[in-house]
């Protein structure tokens, strides 16, 4: 650019140097266009030095975003595991009570059935549980690599637009100063309509990802009522078989105590003969 300023300086001054000997009027008005042109070189100058500091902003909270996106999935995965490593403590202690208990108890029958469906219960709301977690993590990862894909593409468009218009400027310029000002009103409509359909675009994206939302957000809640109408269904059923088990060990009782009166009055009418 340096170079381009210095050559039109030197065909400026060639030039003023020829049509000085031809007329003074002439001269002047070859200063005026030189000091217009190094007028809107330094304008277009100022301007790309502001887009790229605009570009080096951009990339540095593109980057800080980034960090903060890693930061909060691996605080979460972090707050996951500690809740997870309690609850199985917890299990663990319940567990080995659940053992001592049974040691002591002598209704085995009952706590082996009742020790395989808690199993099964905690394995499958385990399972539940991690498939959601899995489930919404991915679509979190799938909506910001989406969003980042679309911002990348938005960036280059804008970078493909501005090359081009600076181009045409540069063309038009050297053509003549009335049809740059005219091409620079119609790029002026241009770049209104390109922003208005960027927000358009942007309007679209957010809404299509708050649908989204809502959508995992009411299956995730069905999920969960769900879960809970299966455990009070197993509680139920769990309480139904202990009565059931109770209940017969009471009629075995009962008929050993009548087996034992029985004995005993075949053993006094024995005695009495």
């Amino acid at each position: 650019r340096c170079c381009y300023d210095q050559k039109i300086l030197q065909k400026a001054f060639g030039e003023w140097k020829e049509q000085w000997t031809v007329c003074r009027e002439k001269q002047l008005s070859l200063r005026a266009d030189n000091h217009y042109r190094h007028l809107l070189l330094n304008l277009i100058f100022k301007a790309w030095r502001a887009y790229v500091c605009q570009q080096q902003g951009k990339r540095s909270k593109d980057r800080v975003a980034e960090s903060h996106a890693k930061k909060q999935t691996l605080l979460r995965t972090w707050q996951h595991w500690l809740v997870y490593v309690d609850v199985q403590r917890t299990k663990h202690g319940m567990q080995s009570v659940a053992l001592a208990f049974r040691e002591r108890s002598s209704l085995r029958i009952s706590w082996a059935v009742w020790r395989r469906q808690h199993y099964q219960k905690c394995s499958g709301h385990k399972m539940n549980i991690l498939a959601l977690q899995h489930w919404a993590q991915s679509l979190q990862f799938r909506a910001w690599l989406q969003w980042r894909e679309l911002y990348f593409h938005t960036q280059n468009e804008k970078q493909q637009d501005t090359r081009a218009v600076t181009h045409h400027q540069h063309w038009e310029l050297r053509r003549c100063v009335g049809a740059w000002l005219g091409y620079l009103n119609l790029h002026r409509v241009k770049k209104r309509q390109n922003e208005l359909a960027q927000e358009f675009h942007r309007s679209r994206a957010l809404q299509r990802c708050f649908s989204n939302w809502q959508l995992s957000w009411e299956c995730r809640r069905r999920v969960h009522a769900h879960q809970r109408d299966l455990e009070k269904l197993a509680a139920r059923i769990a309480l139904w078989r202990v009565f059931a088990h109770w209940k017969l060990y009471v009629v075995l009782c009962v008929e050993e105590a009548q087996q034992r009166e029985l004995a005993e009055k075949h053993y006094r009418c024995h005695l009495l003969v």
